[in-house]
C-alpha cells in the first residue's frame, strides 16, 4: 500500500474537492486517455461543489463491502467462526467490484477548500453510507441464537409462597419455656412445692440453648416484683396468687403449673422483659438464692421497691396529694378495666358455680352407682341383677366424666379469666406507679422553683459570698437536672402504657377465643362420650336377650306336657287378639 500515491489504509475513499480533483488530472501522466470532453476539467474548475445527490453512491458502496466481509470472518479468530456456515466471500477479480483506491494525504490548503463545502454534504453523506451499510449488513450471514432460558414457573410460585419475616422479627430471640415435675419437697412445718423450669432458647445471651432449673412459688413472685420494679410502665403478667387451703391438692397444684407457665412465656416474648437480667438469673442460675442475696446486696435500693425511681434521684415517698387524670385517654381507659374487671370476676363466679354443679353431679353419679352395685349384689334372681350391676358401671364411668369435665373447665376458661383478672391488677399498678412518677415531677418543679428563688434573692442582696452563691447555683442545676429527669419518666411511662395497654386488647382477644373454643370442644366431646356410653349399655341389652341371665325367660314345659291354655298364655300379645276364635273352639273340643 502506497501512502504517498494517496492510497487510504482504511480502504475508503473520501470526498474530494474541485481542487483536489484538478490536482489528480494535472498528476496523471500525459500519454493517459483524454476524456470525451475536453473542456470538461475546466468547467469542474469553475463549476461550484457537485451536490451530494450526484455523488456516486455505488462506488462507495462496492468499494466497502470487501472490507466490511473481511471484518465478519471468523477463520482467523480465536473463536473460531460465528456457528454457521457462512456462504463464500466474492472474489476480488469480480468485474462488478474493484480494491478501493486509497485516497492521498490531503494538504492543509486541501483540507481548508474541502471543509468550507463539505458541511452541506456531511448530513447526506452520513444518512447515504447508513443506508448503503444496512444494505451491506442485510446480505451477511447472521448468527442463530437459541432462544433465551426459560425459568420453572415453580420458582417464581416457591419464592412467593415463602412468609415474610421482618428484619426485627428475624433477629428476635425465640423462647420455649415449659413448667412441670410439681413434686413436694421439706418436712411438715416447711413443706412446699418445687417445678421444674425447662428453657429452649435462641438468645446468645445465655450460655446453653437448652437448660433446666428447679424453682418454688416464692421465686415466681420475687421475678414479678423485680420485673415490676425495673421496667415501670410496662405490664409485667403476675403470678397466680397464694392459697393456704388446699395448696396441695393435685387440681389446685395443676391450675398453678399452668398458671406459671403462661406467665413465663408471655414474658420472655415481650419486647423489652426478655432483655431484663433478672429474668436471666432466674432462667439460668443454678445457685438462684444466693444470686439473690448478692444483687439485694450491690443494691440495696431494690428491697425498699423504689427500682427506677431511686436510681434517678427521684423521690417515691409518699402520694403527694390527690392524683387528677389530666388526659382522657387514659381517664377512658381507666373507668373501661374497672368494668371489664367486674364483668370478669362475676364470669369467673358463674364458671367457679358450673363447676360445682359438675363436681356434685359426679358425686351424685357415685352414689347412684353404689347403690346400684348393693342392689344388684343382694339380688337373687339373675335376670335383674346383671341388668343393675351394668347400669353401676356406667354410673361410675359418667362419675369420672364430669369429674374430668370440671376440670378442663377450670384449666381452659378458668385459668382465662383468673390470668386476666390479675393482668387488670398489675395494669393499676402500672396506673399507680404512673401517678406516682407524675407527683415526683411535680415535687422536683416545686423544688426547683425554692432553689431559683433562693438564687435571685442572694443576687438581689448583693452578698458577697461568693461560695454560697456557688452552692446555691450547683443546687438549682440539680433541680433542674432531677426536675426533668422525673418529666421524661412521666412521658415514657405514658408512651410506654399506650403500647402496652394496645397489645393486652390484642392479647385478650386472642386467648379468650382459644379458651372458648377449647371449652366448647370440651364440652363437646364430653356429650359424645355420654352418649356413647348410653348406647353402647342399651346394645349390650338388647344383644343379651337371648343368651344372657339380662331378662332370660325361664325354662318351658315341653308341647306335650302344657295345656293349651299355657300355651295360649306363652303366646305375645299380638297373637291372642288374633286367636281368640282358635281358642274357643279348643274348649268346645276338650267339652265334647
Amino acid at each position: 500500500m502506497d501512502l504517498d500515491a494517496g492510497d487510504s489504509p482504511w480502504g475508503d475513499v473520501p470526498s474530494q474537492s474541485d481542487a483536489t480533483k484538478s490536482a489528480a488530472r494535472e498528476d496523471k501522466p500525459s500519454n493517459a486517455p483524454s476524456p470525451a470532453n475536453p473542456s470538461q476539467p475546466d468547467s469542474q474548475t469553475s463549476n461550484p461543489p457537485r451536490s451530494p445527490t450526484s455523488r456516486k453512491l455505488p462506488a462507495r458502496k462496492i468499494g466497502a463491502q470487501p472490507t466490511r466481509l473481511e471484518t465478519v470472518d471468523g477463520s482467523h479468530d480465536p473463536l473460531g467462526p460465528l456457528g454457521v456456515e457462512e456462504p463464500a466471500f466474492p472474489s476480488a477479480s469480480s468485474s462488478s467490484e474493484q480494491a478501493p483506491t486509497p485516497p492521498r494525504k490531503e494538504s492543509s490548503q486541501t483540507r481548508n477548500t474541502r471543509l468550507s463545502g463539505g458541511a452541506q454534504q456531511a448530513s447526506s453523506s452520513r444518512s447515504a453510507a447508513e443506508a448503503a451499510d444496512r444494505d451491506d449488513s442485510s446480505n451477511l450471514p447472521r448468527r442463530i441464537r437459541g432462544p433465551p432460558p426459560v425459568q420453572p414457573a415453580g420458582v417464581s410460585s416457591l419464592r412467593q409462597t415463602q412468609p415474610s419475616v421482618s428484619i426485627e422479627q428475624a433477629a428476635k430471640p425465640s423462647f420455649d419455656i415449659t413448667v412441670g415435675d410439681p413434686h413436694k419437697v421439706g418436712d411438715i412445718t416447711s413443706s412446699h412445692i418445687v417445678y421444674q423450669v425447662r428453657t429452649k432458647t435462641t438468645s446468645k445471651a445465655y450460655r446453653q440453648p437448652d437448660f433446666a432449673v428447679s424453682r418454688r412459688y416464692r421465686d415466681f413472685l420475687w421475678l414479678y416484683n423485680s420485673l415490676h420494679n425495673n421496667n415501670p410502665g410496662i405490664v409485667v403478667p403476675p403470678p397466680p396468687e397464694k392459697q393456704a387451703v388446699g395448696r396441695f391438692d393435685s387440681n389446685f397444684v395443676e391450675s398453678r403449673r399452668q398458671a406459671l407457665e403462661r406467665m413465663l412465656n408471655k414474658i420472655a416474648h415481650h419486647s423489652v422483659l426478655q432483655h431484663d437480667a433478672d429474668l436471666k438469673i432466674f432462667l439460668e442460675s443454678d445457685a438462684f438464692s444466693l444470686d439473690v442475696k448478692n444483687k439485694e446486696n450491690r443494691e440495696p435500693d431494690l428491697g425498699q421497691n423504689k427500682g427506677v425511681f431511686s436510681s434517678l434521684g427521684i423521690n417515691v415517698g409518699g402520694g403527694g396529694g390527690k392524683f387528677v387524670e389530666h388526659d382522657d385517654w387514659f381517664h377512658d381507659r381507666r373507668i373501661y378495666l374497672d368494668a371489664l374487671e367486674n364483668q370478669l370476676k362475676a364470669l369467673l363466679k358463674a364458671i367457679d358455680t358450673v363447676v360445682t354443679q359438675r363436681k356434685g353431679l359426679a358425686e351424685a353419679a357415685g352414689d347412684f352407682a353404689a347403690s346400684l352395685s348393693s342392689l344388684a349384689a343382694v339380688e337373687l334372681s339373675p335376670s335383674l341383677s346383671g341388668p343393675l350391676a351394668g347400669l353401676s358401671d356406667i354410673q361410675l364411668r359418667i362419675r369420672e366424666l364430669y369429674e374430668r369435665q370440671a376440670q378442663q373447665d377450670v384449666l381452659t376458661l378458668g385459668i382465662t379469666i383468673d390470668e386476666y383478672i390479675r393482668l387488670i391488677s398489675s395494669i393499676k399498678q402500672a396506673f399507680q406507679q404512673r401517678q406516682k412518677a407524675y407527683h415526683s415531677w411535680h415535687n422536683a418543679e416545686s423544688e426547683l422553683q425554692k432553689r431559683r428563688n433562693t438564687h435571685e434573692k442572694l443576687l438581689r442582696q448583693g452578698k458577697s459570698q461568693q461560695d454560697k452563691l456557688n452552692e446555691v447555683a450547683a443546687g438549682v442545676a440539680d433541680a433542674e437536672r432531677r426536675a426533668h429527669s422525673a418529666r421524661l419518666l412521666f412521658d415514657d411511662m405514658g408512651r410506654l402504657m399506650r403500647g402496652e395497654l394496645e397489645r393486652f386488647e390484642r392479647e385478650k382477644v386472642e386467648d379468650f377465643k382459644s379458651g372458648v373454643e377449647t371449652f366448647l370442644e370440651g364440652a363437646v366431646e364430653a356429650q359424645k362420650e355420654l352418649i356413647e356410653l348410653w348406647e353402647t349399655f342399651l346394645m349390650q341389652l338388647n344383644a343379651e336377650e337371648g343368651g344372657d341371665p339380662f331378662n332370660k325367660p325361664p325354662a318351658q314345659p315341653s308341647t306335650g306336657e302344657m295345656s293349651k291354655a299355657d300355651q295360649a298364655a306363652q303366646k305375645p300379645a299380638s297373637s291372642q287378639d288374633n286367636d281368640v276364635e282358635a281358642a274357643a273352639t279348643a274348649t268346645i273340643e276338650q267339652e265334647a
